[in-house]
């Protein structure tokens, strides 16, 4: 059992998100332990959690909640990973700024491209649900080699993400990741970050899995939820982006 020789590409869950919370325990007697199930039915609440404020700022006057919900939402996911025992309080928190935000991002979407919301949202839990089957029936494993390759290529996009983000403050950025161009190549690169967000769901599954046989406390089953509705938002933002993309051609 080798789940957590390496990281995941996700930034919430590190080599040692499950190891030092079990440690922490470790010769106290556990009365109530993390659980699969339990975790389902986390992600479950943070999920609807999201859905519900996502709807609340989905209209053009609620666009003044996308920054409160970005940097609200990155302050309590900074917390969130120092703090793994807040995460039964800090996670519903971080799924509703992060829904004010994507609500509203999501309205800008929808009204520029027709149904494109409902297709990013289909194709999103589409993707959950054909990944967990394949990892569940040992299609996809999560071997070291796969876990290595995922976390290099995850941290290659995020920094790309940064210094285009950095050049953005003086008037230039990657053109190829703006989902105006539907060129090729940029069409490309959003499928190719599509499918490695989607790939760092099946490390994210691994994680869980072995937190639950660790024995892990019972509030990391809200910090597994909160590590999967991390890579859940960025593989929605991202299948946004490639149908927009799509959609200008």
């Amino acid at each position: 059992m080798k789940h957590l020789n390496y990281r995941s590409g996700n930034p919430a869950l590190n080599s040692n998100a499950f190891a030092n919370e079990t440690n922490k325990r470790r010769g106290a007697e556990l009365v109530d332990v993390m659980t699969i199930k339990g975790t389902v039915d986390k992600t479950a609440i943070g999920l609807f959690l999201l859905i519900f404020s996502a709807y609340y700022t989905f209209s053009a006057e609620m666009s003044y909640m996308i920054p409160v919900g970005i940097f609200g939402g990155l302050i309590i996911a900074i917390i969130t990973i120092f703090k793994k025992e807040w995460s039964p309080i800090t996670v519903p928190i971080y799924a509703i700024l992060e829904g004010l935000a994507l609500g509203s991002i999501s309205f800008y979407f929808d009204e520029k491209y027709n149904g494109i919301v409902i297709q990013a949202i289909g194709l999103t839990l589409c993707i959950l649900a054909s990944l967990l089957i394949a990892y569940r029936s040992g299609i996809i494993k999560a071997t070291e080699n796969f876990k290595l390759g995922i976390f290099a290529a995850t941290g290659g996009i995020f920094l790309i993400y940064l210094v285009s983000f950095i050049m953005s403050f003086f008037g230039t950025s990657f053109s190829v990741l703006s989902p105006n161009n539907s060129s090729l190549m940029s069409i490309g690169i959003s499928l190719f970050i599509v499918v490695i967000a989607s790939l760092n769901l099946v490390i994210d599954f691994d994680f869980i899995e072995e937190g639950a046989e660790k024995g892990a406390p019972k509030y990391m089953e809200w910090y597994g939820a909160f590590g999967l509705l991390v890579t859940l938002i960025w593989l929605y933002l991202e299948i946004l982006k490639l149908l927009a993309k799509t959609r200008n051609r």
